[in-house]
């Protein structure tokens, strides 16, 4: 059976959950098609990061909700609602340049 899911609402709440966080930091993972494909939506605070860290195999990254920064050793990148990016295959991290919220698409494999 596929499930559905409704970016709009789970946004919504990953954001609700990352103002409660400490960390400004909260995450869902939707999709975990074994051993390939993961999905989650990942909610930040404004000012909040993701530290650098490895890249997967592959990966998109789009915004749902607000403006981030993808950093690398290669050139940052700001995207804002609606923008999708490629990954770049090196370390990278994420800050959030407003409240935000991204879908993270990874192939591990």
């Amino acid at each position: 059976m596929t499930t559905t899911y409704d970016l709009t609402s789970l946004a919504a709440d990953q954001l609700a959950a990352a103002h409660r966080s400490p960390h400004g930091r909260a995450a869902e993972l939707l999709v975990r098609e074994d051993p390939l494909l993961r999905q989650s939506v990942i909610a930040l605070t404004e000012g909040s990061a993701l530290e650098e860290h490895n890249a997967p195999h592959a990966a998109s990254l789009q915004v749902l909700r607000g403006r981030v920064r993808l950093t690398a050793a290669s050139g940052d990148a700001e995207l804002a609602t609606g923008e999708l990016r490629v990954i770049p295959q090196e370390r990278h991290g994420l800050v959030a340049l407003t409240d935000a919220v991204v879908l993270l698409t990874a192939v591990t494999a």
